[in-house]
């Protein structure tokens, strides 16, 4: 019987002081460069050592060897340990990215990762919620928040956001009071890589704001607790962790509806927007993605859903 330990990766082994000197030099470039999440950095540091330590069992001893053969060795590696072709393709991006950094800043004659392909991800349609799903589940956060609980006028201000603007998580996490335009209704969010962008957000989202503002936040307010939105139950910055088990929790009380966390009601969010009849670019605009292929994928969910609808409808589907 094969254990479950048994088929993890195993964790990259101790690296060669000068592979270890360039991790941290790009470590570093991803932090005050690029600006990005520290569990992005994490996960890309996690890949790039795995992939140097591969390169220096290979007999390579710097970064101007790294050449293409190498790479895919990695890749072919990466695959005969049976991970997922998903988290294969994001190492193989992870590659190229490091490798483009190292031509960039001369650690590199030429960058190896230019012509290296990968797998494509299977892309699986992300469960989302139907319209009337989504105003079930408000309703019922808004019923349990009728005994004026600062907990509950919170949750329903939280659900009410994260459905109207389709933000992630640790977008909404981090805001701050001054990050809200109540007079316009619209919200500053800072993404990813601290790209700063202005999202509206409608009437009942503003109601609610405004019962959690006016009563429930002074209740959870500490002298520490600073500018932040949302509060948590000590009066700190609620974190991440208790606004997925809100929603998870609230959402299992919806009968029939999937079992979804906040990056669920951002696809929702996405989803009913597109079948509301707002384009793509727009779209694109409010979720903050970089690339108009990732807002893409929820057309595929809109048309899934006119397929099946037509299927059952016509005579001659």
């Amino acid at each position: 019987m094969v254990t479950a330990a048994e088929t993890q990766e195993p964790q990259p082994a101790e690296l060669p002081e000068r592979f270890a000197r360039v991790l941290g030099d790009y470590e570093r470039h991803l932090v005050s460069e690029r600006n990005l999440a520290p569990h992005t950095v994490k996960a890309y540091v996690g890949d790039i050592a795995g992939l140097l330590e591969h390169a220096s069992r290979l007999g390579l001893e710097d970064t101007q060897e790294l050449d293409l053969r190498a790479l895919r060795s990695w890749l072919a590696k990466q695959q005969g340990l049976g991970l997922s072709r998903t988290t294969v393709a994001r190492r193989a991006t992870a590659a190229r990215v490091f490798t483009g950094w190292l031509a960039r800043t001369g650690r590199a004659a030429s960058d190896a990762g230019s012509a290296l392909g990968s797998p494509k991800p299977h892309r699986t349609l992300p469960d989302v919620l139907r319209v009337d799903e989504a105003r079930e589940l408000i309703a019922a956060a808004t019923a349990l928040a009728d005994d004026g609980s600062p907990t509950g006028l919170r949750d329903v201000a939280i659900l009410e956001l994260l459905y109207a603007t389709g933000m992630r998580v640790g977008e909404l996490c981090g805001l701050d009071i001054d990050d809200l335009d109540r007079d316009r209704n619209v919200v500053r969010v800072f993404g990813k890589g601290r790209k700063e962008r202005t999202v509206p957000f409608g009437h009942p989202a503003a109601k609610a704001l405004d019962a959690w503002l006016t009563v429930g936040r002074a209740q959870l307010s500490r002298p520490g607790s600073g500018p932040a939105l949302f509060l948590g139950a000590r009066g700190g910055r609620i974190d991440q962790r208790a606004v997925r088990s809100l929603v998870h929790r609230l959402i299992a009380d919806v009968p029939g509806a999937p079992d979804l966390g906040p990056h669920g009601l951002r696809h929702t969010a996405a989803t009913h927007l597109l079948e509301g009849g707002a384009d793509l670019r727009s779209v694109q605009e409010l979720l903050g993605h970089a690339s108009l292929a990732t807002t893409q994928r929820y057309t595929h969910v809109t048309t899934d859903r006119l397929r099946r609808a037509y299927q059952q409808a016509h005579p001659r589907a």
